[in-house]
């Protein structure tokens, strides 16, 4: 019972937080400048986000079957949501960078220096 209660909360967590990215991505693709490029990296990171996501989600579902009681199963939750969020803040941050223009580079003039 604890189990499917992790895997309920974890991957409802999961999901929650994939939708939001992609939604994110969604209102970044409607630039005219940068919409295209928000597109491709918001499919690329909402399928990689799942993925990883999944992952840590099946892998600390491994504590409640090592000591099945109700604080390993609150702590697995705990640090599955800890670790999930972290990876949301960090494909978010990853989102932002694609979508922000590069402010254009100084050009350095190439003249000789004579002393």
């Amino acid at each position: 019972m604890l189990l499917f209660v992790y895997f309920a909360v974890t991957l409802a967590a999961l999901v929650a937080l994939g939708a939001m990215i992609h939604a994110i991505s969604g209102s970044l693709a409607q630039c005219p400048d940068t919409g295209r490029a928000a597109r491709a990296a918001g499919l690329t990171i909402t399928s990689g986000f799942l993925a990883m996501g999944g992952g840590v989600v099946l892998l600390i579902g491994t504590l409640p079957m090592i000591e099945p009681s109700a604080g390993m199963a609150l702590f697995a939750m705990g640090l599955a949501c800890l670790i999930l969020g972290l990876g949301f803040t960090q494909a978010i941050t990853t989102l932002r960078s694609v979508v922000v223009v590069a402010p254009p580079k100084a050009q350095v003039p190439m003249e000789p220096i004579l002393a």
